[in-house]
């Protein structure tokens, strides 16, 4: 499956050197209804809800991607404004895809008790789930558990061949030039199609450029 990953300019070539992407933590995502997607009616489960996040938050984080590359509001939101880059990856590890509603889900207190399927699929529905106004996202996501922490602090997934770099896709309002990918990409240059991308003449899309001239 091809996913994509939105980055700015600077974190992007990074990834490419180092060959890695960075797993967000679940307390500190930008939605705070992640995980607390469920509806309640109490204050006691409402804590429960939250220690089961925070359990989650120690020793798991997620790895976030679209389905495609042509939005606009996610080159304007997670590339810097169009001056960033999309990393193009085919994806064979489990990637869970999110659904997007408009109403909370049904709090089961019960699946919270027990440890059987019926509790992990609860888990796995509130993993997945967020509301419909971030549907523009097509989003997919991978659940790394968190080990080998970076002596930076983070956690990281590294390329390989369930997460495999296969396109590099630079902002239309990008100074990223021809040599900056190839000189990070190295020798995963044969592997990987790399190209600029411009806003199309006549949708709101985004759209790959190709007029290799207007690309240095």
């Amino acid at each position: 499956m091809r996913l994509y990953h939105f980055l700015n300019a600077e974190y992007g070539l990074l990834n490419i050197r180092h060959r890695r992407i960075k797993v967000g933590r679940i307390n500190e995502l930008n939605d705070p209804f992640e995980f607390l997607g469920a509806a309640t009616k109490s204050a006691s489960l409402r804590r429960r809800y939250q220690r089961l996040k925070d359990g989650l938050n120690d020793y798991m984080g997620l790895v976030c991607f679209s389905a495609n590359w042509n939005n606009p509001v996610q080159w304007g939101h997670y590339a810097d404004r169009h001056r960033g880059i999309c990393l193009g990856f085919e994806v064979s590890a489990q990637a869970h895809k999110v659904t997007y509603v408009s109403e909370r889900l049904l709090a089961r207190p019960s699946a919270m008790k027990s440890e059987g399927p019926k509790a992990q699929a609860h888990v796995t529905e509130i993993l997945t789930t967020k509301f419909e106004h971030w549907s523009y996202e097509d989003e997919y996501r991978l659940f790394p558990q968190l080990q080998d922490q970076d002596p930076s602090g983070h956690y990281f997934i590294e390329f390989d061949d369930q997460v495999a770099l296969r396109e590099v896709i630079v902002g239309h309002r990008s100074t990223i030039s021809r040599d900056d990918v190839a000189q990070a990409l190295g020798s995963l240059q044969p592997q990987v199609t790399n190209y600029k991308a411009r806003l199309a003449f006549r949708s709101f899309n985004v759209v790959r450029q190709r007029n290799d001239r207007l690309w240095e």
